[in-house]
């Protein structure tokens, strides 16, 4: 429990240097904010991906009379389900109808104290760091009340705004080593990559999870990024790293997907049993992640671009599969239930790769019944077309800036 005039003073610490902090590149999302009016918007993404920032953007252009408050507060430690009381009259003495607030899911049962602000008409904005914990918990005690996005490092785009060029031919393969987190790219130091592992690893995962066995985590999230673009298998996981169960491996693997760690794409079927027999290929959600804590001896250059294409995909669609029959397509993306994109990712279509890569998008293509697919590369520009059906070799710096 803590004293009103103790949480009235972080209260005003945090609202002062909320208020002074640079406003930054504005992002993408901002302009697809949808009306949350009567719900509860939450936005949701990795740590350090620009969320506090997005919420300076909001508060700086459309809600200049709001309360913003980071429960990660070391200062909020011990803060409980009756201390919400004291918030509220703090609330309600600043005559705000607006709040914003960072990472609240740390505290138990706060989606209590949510909807009653809600009840209330105050207009409320959640950020955190856990996709689960927030619509699981929102879902249960606000169905049909929230509106939920997600925040994902710098896109290609915002990468090149931020730097303040569009030559994009030059900055793709700074982008394809660096990333996007804003952090990184602002001071220019690679390092903080290796901290932000560890900071999701023992925050995100361990401590929500309580899980105590944090080397084999870590080394288990290290293989992952390691492997982008591969599939797994949880058996020869749990083997490898010496696991107590299979289900164990697949609870560090989701609470790591959780967490935005790492993505996971699923093998496409009809049949929900047949997706789950057949092993998921592992991404992550930022290349800068895979460059830092990755144990690779090469470049790893095809692997690198298909990630990135992956993530520029991902921030458009929510459904994405890879395609497997005699050959194998990098990415099906499906919406309102159809194939949308079909897209084969290659850092060079050479004589030896040739007849594997295009046989592989042309039977996704037969199977979708669509007459269009893409083969991204690093700066190959072609058009073909075969069986009636057009494919498009498209260099990556081109597709991303799209």
């Amino acid at each position: 429990m803590l004293l009103q005039n103790q949480i009235a003073e972080v209260v005003e610490d945090q609202q002062s240097l909320f208020r002074t902090k640079e406003i930054g590149l504005e992002r993408e999302i901002l302009r697809h904010i949808p009306n949350f009016e009567n719900h509860v918007l939450i936005v949701s993404g990795i740590r350090r991906c620009g969320k506090s920032t997005l919420l300076r953007q909001l508060f700086s252009q459309t809600y200049k009379h709001a309360i913003y408050l980071n429960f990660e507060d070391v200062r909020l430690s011990g803060f409980d389900i009756d201390d919400f009381s004291r918030l509220s009259k703090i609330i309600d003495k600043k005559k705000v109808k607006t709040l914003f607030f960072d990472e609240i899911q740390v505290v138990k049962n706060w989606e209590l104290f949510v909807r009653q602000k809600l009840e209330e008409q105050y207009r409320i904005i959640i950020t955190g760091s856990n996709a689960s914990l927030l619509s699981r918990e929102l879902g249960t005690k606000l169905t049909g009340r929230h509106i939920s996005i997600e925040l994902f490092p710098f896109s290609f785009k915002e990468f090149n705004a931020f730097l303040n060029t569009d030559n994009y031919k030059k900055t793709i393969d700074e982008y394809l080593t660096k990333g996007g987190f804003p952090e990184v790219i602002k001071r220019k130091e690679n390092q903080l990559l290796n901290q932000l592992l560890t900071d999701i690893l023992q925050r995100d995962v361990a401590v929500r999870y309580n899980i105590r066995d944090i080397t084999r985590l870590r080394q288990l999230a290290v293989y992952l990024i390691s492997n982008i673009g591969k599939p797994f298998s949880g058996k020869k996981l749990t083997e490898s790293f010496e696991l107590k169960s299979n289900s164990t491996t697949l609870e560090y693997i989701s609470h790591m997907e959780q967490a935005y760690l790492i993505q996971l794409v699923p093998m496409f079927s009809y049949s929900l049993k047949t997706q789950a027999r057949n092993p998921k290929k592992v991404y992550t959600i930022d290349i800068g992640l895979f460059s830092q804590n990755s144990i690779v001896f090469s470049d790893e250059n095809g692997r690198r671009l298909e990630n990135i294409v992956y993530l520029h995909l991902r921030r458009k669609y929510e459904q994405i599969y890879y395609f497997k029959e005699k050959g194998e397509c990098d990415f099906v993306t499906i919406k309102n239930g159809k194939a949308e994109e079909l897209v084969q990712v290659c850092w060079e279509v050479n004589d030896i790769n040739q007849k594997r890569e295009i046989n592989g998008l042309l039977e996704a293509m037969e199977y979708f019944q669509k007459d269009y697919g893409t083969i991204i590369t690093y700066n190959q520009s072609d058009k073909i077309a075969i069986k009636n059906k057009t494919i498009e070799f498209i260099p990556a710096h081109k597709y991303l800036s799209e």
